[in-house]
């Protein structure tokens, strides 16, 4: 039996997808190719069954890859929304206020 081409990768894309989402949403490029990898995983999947014995991961990781998709447009929204409101430069300024807040408690460098 065969392994699935490109399911260990497509795997820990859709996991760092998941784990990344925080820096902005700007992961989802990870989780929308961890899906389109999955999906091409499972065509040839279905193509020949007997020849591949990893069909489990594949679909382990395009569970994964749709969750990491969700979470990184919820938080990519989030983001625009953010700048659009208040802009960059509120954005910007409220940042350094706490990370000078911070530096003043000794909470950070």
């Amino acid at each position: 039996m065969n392994k699935l081409p490109y399911s260990g990768l497509t795997y820990w894309l859709a996991m760092l997808s998941c784990f990344l989402f925080i820096f902005g949403g700007f992961t989802v490029v990870l989780a929308l190719a961890a899906l389109i990898l999955s999906i091409k995983s499972q065509r040839l999947y279905a193509q020949a069954p007997n020849e591949y014995d990893n069909i489990g991961k594949v679909n382990k990781a395009k569970i994964i890859a749709i969750i990491g998709l969700v979470l990184n447009v919820i938080i990519l929204g989030v983001t625009i929304w953010t700048l659009t409101t208040i802009g960059w430069d509120a954005w910007s300024d409220e940042f350094v206020r706490k990370w000078n807040e911070g530096l003043e408690n000794g909470r950070g460098y």
